[in-house]
């Protein structure tokens, strides 16, 4: 019971602690997390190689277990971190990964591992740490969203079309498809077949300009810093701010550069 203690107590310290130690410790777990979307987005074009991916794919099963158990352990109320959306996604994620035979077509659903470690607090709890504004952690997670669903599209049509249909040869033309039917230039060179392969092509026109025009936003919203209100919890403020734009109470937002 001791043990089990303290090795709670140590990984909630490496999860969520603001010590160097746990600082450096969460920087190599997001480095080898973007290592794995690396490997992820370039899965389909490694697939052909048989037992170097098998070995590959069992390796990066094996560390988002093992950092699943410990994310689980550091939190405490496992009900609780079941309750996640985002925990769910990885869960089904690293199932993708332990059974890669079977659940080989879902696998271009590994890229959401982009979106969840962005949105993660962890993410930002590390990342973000010294800044005292949202812009850029709305930019990222704007931009992660938007990556995320290219590749994901960009996935489906791969595993949906390439080799059933003449216009998608590739996975290199999965992602021309997508990349132009998200900006609605449409070329019309590569286009998917039926009644599906409009229906698809018009979601992915919505969704994707949606998610574009988001990030714009995100790009030329002005300027705002985190500090929750006392009164009406508002935790968007103009940096100069002197009292809160919803309930009127005064606030004292500290300023490092004064």
């Amino acid at each position: 019971m001791a043990d089990a203690l303290r090795l709670r107590a140590r990984l909630r310290a490496l999860y969520h602690g603001a010590s160097p130690a746990a600082v450096r410790f969460r920087y190599a777990v997001i480095l080898i997390d973007l290592a794995i979307i690396a490997f992820f987005v370039a899965a389909p074009l490694m697939h052909r190689h048989g037992m170097t991916f098998y070995l590959i794919d069992y390796g990066v099963a094996a560390f988002l277990a093992l950092d699943l158990v410990a994310r689980a352990i550091a939190h405490g109320d496992l009900k609780s971190w079941l309750k996640k959306p985002i925990t769910w996604i990885d869960l089904f994620v690293l199932a993708t990964l332990l059974f890669p035979a079977w659940l080989f077509n879902f696998g271009f659903l590994r890229a959401l591992r982009l979106w969840t470690l962005v949105n993660s607090e962890f993410f930002w709890r590390t990342v973000g740490r010294r800044y005292d504004d949202t812009r850029i952690e709305d930019i990222g997670r704007a931009a992660a969203s938007l990556v995320t669903f290219i590749f994901v599209v960009t996935g489906f049509v791969y595993t949906s079309f390439a080799g059933r249909h003449e216009g998608v040869a590739g996975y290199v033309d999965a992602l021309y498809f997508t990349v132009t039917s998200l900006t609605t230039t449409g070329y019309g060179d590569v286009t998917l077949p039926g009644i599906w392969g409009k229906l698809l092509s018009m979601a992915v026109m919505l969704g994707g300009v949606s998610l574009f025009i988001g990030l714009i936003q995100s790009i030329l919203r002005p300027h705002k810093v985190t500090f929750p209100c006392p009164d009406c919890g508002l935790r968007k403020h103009d940096p100069d701010a002197v009292h809160c734009k919803a309930c009127g109470r005064i606030l004292a937002i500290p300023d490092d550069g004064l």
